[in-house]
């Protein structure tokens, strides 16, 4: 027997997360399902009710648009819509994802050479520039770097140090934009790019980098902020380890510098 209910996940800010996937419904059951399980939420003092809508599910979405659901995220599978029930509170809500996460890597290889790309597609102001892109969910600054130069130039590298982080804002979707950018030691230096993405890749010295046309103003900073910590053998180290919050246990990764 369909149960007449929603039954949802309950969370532990007195919420509750409905997931299309789990707890499957049709049509008009839909309707009558969801208006007597908000009835139901709101006799219990609940607060935010969730619905994780999966793409195939998605004529729930304006059913729930209609019962003063609105958008919270989306992934490429599923929109999490929400529902604030208590009248005397407006909603207290983490915001949706507002920040990108990118990674460009420092590559040294045993002569003191740079390892620089000028990318396919940038056709505004084509320049040579770091190797890197964007940190997946789950994935550490430093690995994130080490897939990065693989995959665009073929070449393997291992972490050493940190060099700085960048923040600007109103970025792509109008996101802020974080770059973090480390130095990484070349254990090969063959270059095999990547057709998709490089449209040329070298090593480079140094000091042609620094002095060449076609590299940002920026990009040249960051070399001399890289090239300061080295003269004055401060190394910026990520280290992670687990911390544990009661029940919950979180990997972190914090910031240590070295004196080498």
């Amino acid at each position: 027997m369909t149960s007449l209910l929603f039954q949802g996940i309950e969370d532990r800010y007195n919420g509750i997360t409905v997931d299309s996937e789990k707890e499957p419904c049709e049509g008009d059951v839909f309707i009558h399902k969801l208006s007597e399980s908000l009835k139901t939420w709101s006799e219990q003092k609940k607060r935010c009710i969730w619905f994780k809508i999966n793409i195939k599910d998605a004529a729930w979405v304006p059913v729930l648009a209609n019962e003063g659901f609105d958008f919270h995220h989306s992934r490429d599978s599923f929109v999490m819509m929400y529902k604030w029930l208590p009248t005397d509170t407006r909603p207290n809500l983490p915001p949706a994802c507002h920040t990108n996460l990118g990674v460009g890597g420092i590559v040294l290889n045993r002569t003191n050479q740079l390892l620089v790309v000028i990318e396919n597609h940038f056709i505004e102001f084509p320049h040579w520039k770091l190797p890197g892109g964007y940190v997946e969910r789950g994935e550490d600054i430093k690995d994130a770097a080490i897939r990065e130069v693989k995959e665009e130039t073929g070449v393997n590298t291992e972490f050493d140090s940190l060099v700085t982080f960048r923040h600007t804002h109103n970025a792509m979707f109008g996101n802020s934009d974080i770059y973090a950018i480390v130095i990484l030691k070349a254990t090969s230096e063959t270059i095999t790019k990547s057709d998709l993405e490089i449209k040329d890749c070298k090593w480079m010295d140094i000091e042609e980098y620094l002095n060449h046309p076609d590299v940002f103003e920026c990009n040249k900073f960051i070399i001399r902020q890289a090239l300061d910590l080295k003269k004055r053998n401060i190394k910026l180290s990520l280290n992670k380890s687990t911390i544990t919050l009661g029940k919950l246990s979180r990997d972190m990764t914090s910031l240590v510098m070295e004196d080498l």
